[in-house]
């Protein structure tokens, strides 16, 4: 379970303050799938930052079963985000002098060491089983993404945290790419909260967040 309580983040942006989440509580039992969506400057990847210990709070705590992640210091909360999180963002960020299969076990590197059957059969799960040994460049805009996704599942995170995964995807990619995402989430129980612009997709989760200056609002 992810809980947030009185969690806050002003930043100063030409000496004037700017309120990117203002005093939020909000909890997130195991396995849901949740939409966040706003406009750009709403907060929401400010906020997903904070929940992936990558944005330290101004104020208030981030809970995960229990224990305040940013209690930790920075090796021990950098070692809990490997183990428990796996990030999705709207740019594959490839490595581009490393196959599909080697991207996909870079997170490794900094954690449990996993085989390369383990990557080739997460590239499989996400429709990559052909193109294991291709380079970032010979894979498209839809594929290399696909390939963040595998890398994101590598160490067996129980949350996922995906940050405008589709932004710069066609419709019909997008399409796919959400129907793997839906799939996962089922299929493996793992919990999933997205941040997205679009109203349309966030639709496609099972819990509906809307966020405006700062403030998060339960949408049904």
């Amino acid at each position: 379970m992810i809980e947030l309580k009185g969690l806050a983040k002003t930043y100063t942006i030409s000496k004037q303050p700017v309120h990117a989440v203002r005093t939020l509580d909000l909890t997130i039992p195991d396995g849901q799938f949740v939409s966040i969506v706003g406009h750009s400057g709403s907060g929401k990847s400010t906020l997903l930052s904070m929940m992936g210990g990558l944005a330290r709070p101004d104020t208030g705590s981030v809970t995960i079963d229990g224990v305040d992640i940013w209690g930790f210091d920075d090796r021990s909360r950098s070692r809990l985000r490997n183990e428990k999180f796996g990030f999705i963002y709207q740019f594959a960020s490839l490595m581009p002098t490393l196959t599909a299969a080697e991207n996909v076990l870079l997170p490794t590197v900094f954690g449990k060491v996993r085989p390369r059957s383990e990557a080739v059969r997460l590239l499989e799960r996400v429709g990559l089983g052909d193109k294991v040994f291709r380079y970032p460049s010979q894979l498209s805009g839809g594929e290399q993404q696909r390939v963040a996704i595998a890398r994101a599942f590598i160490n067996e995170p129980r949350i996922i945290l995906a940050d405008e995964p589709t932004g710069e995807l066609d419709e019909e990619t997008e399409s796919s790419i959400m129907e793997l995402l839906q799939e996962i989430n089922r299929g493996v129980g793992v919990t999933i909260v997205m941040v997205t612009h679009s109203s349309e997709l966030a639709l496609r989760a099972g819990r509906r967040l809307r966020m405006k200056q700062g403030f998060v609002e339960e949408v049904q």
